[in-house]
């Protein structure tokens, strides 16, 4: 896409600080760090969310996203690794083209997890959950 800012980055039309670079993809430095190490993993070719993005694909993102974290956690000594990925807005996905933050955390830094309150499974979403993808 023209105007998508990610398109252009994992292009290399915008320069970035590239960690790693295939035909597929691209991992930069995130612009506006989280902490120390945090990057994004950017697919050349547009697709706005998960959902648009062909499976072998998504699954290959994936490889990278891990082999990315086994790297990162050896080089900066991290002690932990989030990845993220968001779809939708309601999900705070901010950019719509498909990405995966990378995000070492250290002892003793901002713990930042996606939280929820934790309740009993409700009998009924159970069910139709079940019921729905059965």
């Amino acid at each position: 896409m023209a105007d998508c800012i990610f398109c252009m980055l994992a292009n290399g039309e915008i320069p970035t600080a590239t960690l790693y670079e295939d035909g597929e993809f691209r991992v930069i430095m995130d612009a506006n760090p989280a902490t120390k190490g945090h990057c994004l993993i950017l697919p050349k070719a547009h697709y706005a969310n998960i959902y648009e993005m062909p499976e072998d694909l998504t699954g290959r993102a994936f490889v990278l996203a891990k082999r990315m974290a086994g790297r990162l956690t050896e080089a900066l000594g991290c002690d932990g690794f989030n990845l993220v990925q968001n779809n939708g807005e309601e999900a705070g996905q901010t950019v719509f083209h498909f990405h995966i933050h990378l995000i070492p955390r250290y002892k003793g830094g901002e713990r930042i997890v996606a939280n929820w309150t934790q309740t009993p499974l409700p009998e009924e979403w159970k069910d139709e959950v079940l019921a729905k993808l059965s």
